[in-house]
């Protein structure tokens, strides 16, 4: 994952890039290619260690079942494993894949019927990262220049994004989340996520490291 920020401590820090690490670049850029999201994200390989759940999900939102559909079905085409089957619920309708890179991906929209054709279309992505303290989470990134668009007392809190950001932050509490994609909360090891800064190199409170000058990364394009 690779975040933009500047030296100013006033600025607003978005994301403009996101990074996963991998075992297998290329069985991951294929992947992705074929899910659809590819200009969303880099690549880069990785040997650190993870189990379990790694603390960390991206969301795409579209606009009806039919395209939900779409997705679901071209993650599993490409080999995803569904961890929740797409159907109805409460706030709309949502299924959840986890690619073979172990990346868990909740496609979802606010309609419960179609208005029009499945498309192709994302109308937004969104990286929730669970934590352990939603507030002070949320202070610790707001003290470092996000701005704060939503927030829901501890269980929920969401940035901004930037002009030129094609993914929005949000925060959300660990073991709450991995009930939503329906995986036990327990994990260890790296993310498998890395935040690159254009500033100073620092962890926030739930180990999500960034790095100073932004990862070497290889695109999925």
């Amino acid at each position: 994952m690779v975040m933009a920020t500047t030296d100013s401590p006033a600025a607003v820090t978005s994301i403009a890039s996101v990074t996963l690490e991998v075992a297998d670049v290329e069985a991951a850029r294929r992947f992705y290619s074929a899910f659809g999201v590819d200009t969303y994200l880099c690549l880069r390989a990785s040997e650190a260690h993870a189990t379990g759940f790694r603390g960390f999900t991206l969301a795409l939102t579209v606009s009806g079942p039919a395209t939900v559909d779409g997705f679901v079905g071209a993650a599993v085409d490409a080999g995803a494993t569904v961890l929740k089957p797409a159907a109805k619920s409460l706030w709309g309708y949502s299924g959840v894949v986890q690619a073979p890179d172990g990346t868990i991906w909740k496609i979802a929209t606010s309609a419960k019927k179609d208005t029009g054709p499945a498309t192709c279309e994302i109308d937004e992505v969104v990286l929730l990262l669970g934590v352990g303290d939603v507030k002070a989470t949320k202070q610790f990134y707001a003290d470092r220049g996000l701005t704060v668009a939503k927030s829901f007392g501890g269980k929920y809190a969401e940035f901004a994004a930037g002009q030129s950001s094609p993914v929005t932050l949000a925060l959300y509490k660990r073991r709450a989340l991995a009930k939503e994609v329906g995986v036990p909360a327990d994990g260890t090891g790296s993310h498998r996520i890395v935040l690159g800064s254009t500033a100073d190199a620092f962890t926030d409170p739930d180990g999500f490291a960034w790095e100073a000058g932004g990862p070497l990364a290889t695109t999925t394009s």
